[in-house]
């Protein structure tokens, strides 16, 4: 039996987090995503778009919530 790693609000978070996004310890995927697309339409996030690219190659180990905010929100991203 397999066991993968999954990512959740949490890793998400923190993967945020180390790109030098603030965000509150208690906040959900949807916020995350949000307070990130923020960020980097006001100043740029460097790294954003390649972690949500990682992200979305990932999406078998992507829990829904962190799944469905980065489609919702950060997607679409410019690269």
């Amino acid at each position: 039996m397999m066991i993968a790693e999954l990512i959740d609000g949490d890793d998400f978070r923190d993967r945020l987090v180390a790109l030098g996004i603030r965000i509150p310890d208690d906040a959900c995927p949807d916020t995350c995503a949000r307070m990130a697309r923020l960020k980097a339409q006001e100043v740029g996030v460097p790294g954003l778009a390649e972690l949500v690219q990682e992200l979305l190659n990932k999406s078998d180990v992507l829990l829904p919530s962190v799944h469905r905010a980065i489609e919702d929100h950060l997607r679409s991203l410019p690269s």
